[in-house]
């Protein structure tokens, strides 16, 4: 008597019953974290720093005050990013408020960066650079007081 054989398509999750219990939610398939949430992540832990002014270079800086205008903040102005699928890395443009210390904003910026992307990704964090990009100091013009005429 001949066999009978029947095969059934290949796919790619296995269709037999399984052993597991229910409460086992391990589910195989990849997460991919795109560089603009790791890049936004890092520009909000930055500028979560006390000393921290702001993010960028002086053109970033007047281009983001005109995006803020028109309420439409961006949260990566000042930061670059390179993700791969374990690790990330991240170089950051900062102007540090006059008088923090320089040494002591960069350091406090580093980790809180590199604290958030690895909570917030699951990424190891290799470098966070930071580049103190200007120092601002405060003035009668950047004060938001009342004008003396009606």
């Amino acid at each position: 008597m001949a066999e009978k054989t029947t095969t059934t398509p290949a796919t790619r999750v296995d269709r037999a019953a399984s052993t597991r219990h229910q409460d086992d939610q391990t589910v195989a398939g990849r997460i991919t974290i795109a560089d603009g949430v790791v890049a936004k992540v890092a520009g909000i832990a930055a500028r979560e720093v006390s000393g921290v002014y702001a993010l960028g270079g002086g053109g970033a800086r007047a281009l983001g005050a005109i995006r803020e205008a028109v309420n439409a903040t961006d949260l990566t102005q000042g930061v670059k990013v390179e993700v791969g699928e374990t690790q990330a890395a991240a170089d950051l443009k900062v102007v540090v408020e006059y008088p923090a210390p320089i040494g002591r904003v960069a350091d406090e910026v580093r980790d809180s960066v590199a604290g958030a992307i690895e909570r917030l990704t699951g990424l190891d964090v290799v470098e966070v650079n930071v580049e103190i990009h200007d120092v601002h100091i405060a003035d009668d013009e950047d004060e938001q007081t009342e004008s003396r005429v009606a």
